[in-house]
C-alpha cells in the first residue's frame, strides 16, 4: 500500500505556481519554484542534472527530488550505490537551503552524515529534504530517502550548509 506522501502536490505552496503576496510577505514563500531550482542544478551543478536529479517540490525550507535509478548507480547485487544515494541527499539538502536563503549559489556543505537504513531496490529515488534551523552563516537539516513508492525510507542524513555572507 502507497500513500500521496511522494506524490506532487500541485496546489502547495512552492510549486511552479507563483507565491502569493502575502507567504512572500510573511518570509514562507519558496525563493525558487521547481523550474526554477532545476535550471540552476543544470548550469552550476551540471552533474547533478546529468544524473537526472529533478526537482518535484520546492516549499520554505523544504524540497523534494527525484533521481532515476540508472545503471550507473547501482552496484553489485542490483541496489543502488551508497554513492549515489550520499549525492541525491547532499543536493536536496542544498534546495532546502536555497529556497530560503536565496540565489547564494556558494553556500556549500561543512558537514553531512548519512545512515542507510535498508536496501533500495534499482528504482527512483525520492529525497525529502527540510531545514531544522537556518541562521545567518549556518543552515542544518535532514533528508529521508525513499524507494519510490514505498513508506520506508532507505536511508536518513543530516548536515551543515556554510552561507556566505555578502
Amino acid at each position: 500500500m502507497t500513500d500521496d506522501r511522494h506524490a506532487p502536490d500541485t496546489d502547495a505552496p512552492g510549486t511552479d505556481a507563483p507565491a502569493t503576496d502575502t507567504l512572500a510577505a510573511m518570509g514562507k514563500a519558496a525563493v525558487f519554484t521547481p523550474a526554477d531550482f532545476d535550471r540552476l542544478l543544470e548550469a552550476g551543478l551540471p552533474q547533478a542534472h546529468r544524473a537526472g536529479i529533478r526537482t518535484r517540490e520546492m516549499g520554505h525550507g523544504t524540497v523534494t527530488l527525484t533521481m532515476p535509478a540508472s545503471e550507473d548507480f547501482l552496484r553489485p547485487g542490483g541496489t543502488v550505490s551508497g554513492p549515489a544515494m550520499f549525492a541525491l541527499a547532499d543536493v536536496a539538502l542544498y534546495g532546502a537551503v536555497l529556497s530560503m536563503a536565496g540565489h547564494v549559489v556558494l553556500a556549500v556543505t561543512s558537514n553531512m552524515t548519512i545512515t542507510f537504513l535498508r536496501r533500495p531496490p534499482a528504482r527512483p529515488l525520492v529525497a525529502q529534504a527540510r531545514i531544522v534551523r537556518m541562521g545567518r552563516s549556518l543552515a542544518y537539516g535532514e533528508v529521508t530517502l525513499y524507494s519510490e513508492g514505498e513508506d520506508d525510507p532507505v536511508a536518513h542524513a543530516t548536515g551543515t550548509y556554510a552561507i556566505p555572507r555578502g
